[in-house]
């Protein structure tokens, strides 16, 4: 029995690598280029405390207790 299917330039071959190489690198650069403009828009805004009176502290004993519900 002879195989004569065999395609060396078919999705299953070459191109079909370099197809699934590329569209993974593409992925990448958007995701890369999208987290990129995520933090820059961060950034830009930094935190602002506008009362800090009114921040309350947590107890030290009660952060020392543990309850192990059933």
């Amino acid at each position: 029995m002879e195989n004569t299917n065999r395609n060396v330039f078919g999705l299953n071959g070459i191109s079909g690598m370099l197809i699934a190489t590329v569209l993974l690198l593409s992925i990448l650069a958007v995701l890369t280029v999208c987290g990129i403009k995520a933090q820059q828009a961060v950034a830009d805004k930094p935190y602002s405390i506008k009362d800090p009176q009114a921040i309350q502290m947590k107890d030290p004993a009660a952060a020392s207790q543990k309850v192990i519900g059933k």
